[in-house]
């Protein structure tokens, strides 16, 4: 066989190798394509001039505007205060803030907080409250009228006064309350501003003494008639009764009823078989 023949075939795995050459700038086109894309978007970043008053970030690439400066489009712009502001030397924020007893309007000026009779002016600077005794009423610290008989509350809500003990409110007056004998004052805030002492239950307004009858014994209760039965004895309108228990029921656990056995139940004042 002579040269040119040999020259001119092509062996199998030859044949592979430049198959697999051509796979490889395939595949390299496709994925290296998007990245030298993005590479050629990014150079005219990079190549951004970096303006006067700004300085390299620290970390990372790119530059910030320097202390007293703001980006202002493509340039650093200095910072200018208003009138009764001071510059916070700070890379955030507007770069300013307002003196003691100012506040901003419009994030573009400090003006002076007006405080009202009555009023003070709130530590941070900018705002104000009310003394004790003023309440808040629109843009005024209003005095509170305070009645007689009352005393006033540092409630931030609700009502600015209270009424002293052994008096209620009534309207905008502090009104005596008035004990029945043989009550108390008691602490509630709420209901009955009196209770009965031991041995007396609250009737119609008074402190009725408690006469407990034959059977029965005296029960410390703030309800009812102050005396309970005793066991296997039921109340009636006067005193107790004794309890007739029929047959296959026995007293419940109040001691003042009774209930059928298991598998009786009850039917006509007796107990029957439950089939």
């Amino acid at each position: 066989m002579d040269r040119n023949s040999k020259a001119g075939r092509q062996w199998p795995h030859t044949a592979c190798r430049t198959s697999v050459l051509a796979d490889a700038r395939i595949l390299f086109a496709v994925f290296m394509g998007p990245v030298f894309a993005l590479l050629l978007l990014a150079i005219p970043a990079l190549a951004q001039p970096m303006p006067e008053n700004a300085s390299a970030k620290s970390y990372g690439s790119g530059w910030d505007c320097d202390i007293g400066y703001r980006l202002n489009g493509d340039n650093c712009a200095a910072v200018v205060a208003p009138e009764n502001a001071y510059e916070t030397n700070r890379t955030y924020g507007l770069g300013w803030e307002c003196h003691h007893g100012f506040r901003k309007l419009d994030q573009a000026a400090c003006v002076a907080v007006v405080v009202p009779d009555g009023g003070f002016l709130d530590p941070s600077g900018g705002g104000w409250h009310c003394l004790r005794g003023f309440r808040i009423t629109d843009d005024t610290c209003q005095e509170v009228v305070l009645p007689e008989n009352a005393y006033l509350t540092d409630a931030s809500y609700g009502s600015a006064w209270e009424c002293d003990r052994g008096f209620e409110r009534v309207d905008e007056l502090c009104k005596a309350i008035v004990v029945p004998i043989n009550g108390f004052l008691n602490g509630s805030g709420y209901g009955q501003p009196w209770t009965c002492e031991r041995g007396y239950f609250e009737q119609e307004g008074l402190c009725t003494i408690v006469v407990v009858p034959e059977f029965a014994y005296f029960h410390d209760a703030t309800y009812g008639v102050g005396w309970k039965c005793q066991r296997g004895y039921e109340a009636n309108a006067k005193g107790c009764d004794v309890i007739d228990i029929p047959a296959n029921a026995h007293l419940d656990r109040s001691g003042n009823r009774w209930e059928c056995n298991r598998n009786f139940q009850k039917s006509r004042g007796q107990c029957v078989l439950d089939n």
